[in-house]
């Protein structure tokens, strides 16, 4: 999860706004003026899948604690 977080910082910073806010942006149509430009279009459709992913990634590690007690999912190495 830690590597699509930093690819989203990526295009968060190239174009300034949060991937929450650009994907509300983009889900809703507001963004549909930049269709016209390849490059735009091609980094949005990047953008839109990472985050995309991003999120089903973190729904299933919540599902997957849902009802766990941290201790138990904890991974602890030993102490050499």
């Amino acid at each position: 999860m830690k590597l699509l977080e930093r690819r989203l910082t990526l295009y968060e910073e190239k174009y300034g706004v949060l991937s929450e806010d650009f994907y509300a942006a983009l889900t809703s149509g507001e963004l549909a003026d930049y269709d016209a430009y390849d490059e735009s279009r091609a980094d949005f459709s990047r953008w839109k899948g990472i985050y995309e992913t991003l999120r089903r990634r973190k729904d299933a590690y919540r599902k997957q604690l849902e009802g766990r007690d941290s201790a138990e999912v904890l991974r602890v190495q030993p102490a050499y």
